[in-house]
């Protein structure tokens, strides 16, 4: 419903009761641009973009109804302090992939399928997507990156070229592992 409204909503706070006195379950939603921007570094520079919060009072709570069948949502405040957005185009939270859509981005980039095509096939399985070319790339290059683990890419690279048995050399500087020239080719090219 907040999608088709123009506005995110994130978990701003929550619990679960596990039978210690004060503790209940419970959820604070609210606007994603509630609440006051905060420097993850303490000689961080002063961003020149800004940023989304705006302090935002928009707040829902949520808590289980007593019978245990579903819960019961109350409006702690029902009013934005910014304007809504016509479109979530570009918006990072908005346009997150989900798990399907995940799995579908690995199997087509398995299958060497161009970004640009994959965000097609994903705006056609779901007219709501709102995801962008940008997050397609940074999705493709998390699962990439998580292929090759803790390896750099050119340690990812030389272990590929023995794994699949390449004639490669490579040279490094005096004594260390500083790469400086590189060939490899084809096992059936010589």
């Amino acid at each position: 419903m907040a999608f088709d409204l123009g506005f995110v909503v994130v978990i701003v706070r929550s619990d679960i009761g596990t039978g210690v006195r004060g503790r209940k379950t419970y959820v604070i939603l609210g606007c994603e641009r509630g609440g006051k921007y905060r420097k993850y570094k303490a000689d961080a520079v002063a961003s020149v973009y800004g940023t989304r919060k705006c302090e935002c009072p928009f707040r829902l709570k949520g808590k289980p109804c007593s019978d245990g069948a579903g819960w019961v949502l109350k409006v702690m405040c029902g009013h934005h302090n910014h304007e809504l957005a016509e479109t979530l185009v570009g918006h990072p939270y908005a346009g997150r992939l989900n798990t399907s859509e995940k799995s579908l981005l690995v199997d087509m980039t398995k299958s060497k399928v161009t970004p640009a095509n994959i965000l097609l096939i994903l705006t056609q399985n779901n007219d709501r997507n709102v995801t962008t070319i940008k997050q397609i790339y940074n999705a493709r290059h998390a699962y990439k990156r998580s292929l090759r683990g803790s390896r750099t890419e050119l340690q990812q690279l030389m272990m590929l070229l023995d794994r699949d048995k390449y004639i490669h050399w490579s040279r490094c500087v005096d004594d260390s592992k500083v790469v400086t020239d590189l060939f490899w080719t084809h096992p059936d090219a010589g």
